[in-house]
């Protein structure tokens, strides 16, 4: 019976591929939406976006925003699939 002895780069492939698995599962329990709009319009969606699913139960929250020309914000709504 032979011993297989575990070279230092077989374990950091294992621990890597394990990190990956775990940041890909969670990366993909959150729903993101992508708006557009004016921006009045962007903040009364945003508030709609929190009434509908409020930040205690989804942990919705803006992920990202950018003004755009004409007064546009483009804006990116986060929040977990459903709450628990």
């Amino acid at each position: 019976m032979a011993i297989q002895t575990k070279k230092p780069v077989d374990v950091a492939e294992r621990a890597a591929q394990r990190r990956e698995r775990r940041a890909a599962a969670a990366e993909s329990a959150w729903r993101r939406e992508t708006f557009r709009l004016p921006r009045d319009e962007a903040r009364a969606k945003a508030r709609e976006f929190f009434e509908r699913f409020p930040k205690a139960a989804y942990m919705t929250e803006i992920e990202s925003w950018r003004e755009l020309a004409d007064d546009e914000i483009e804006f990116v709504m986060r929040r977990l699939p459903t709450a628990d």
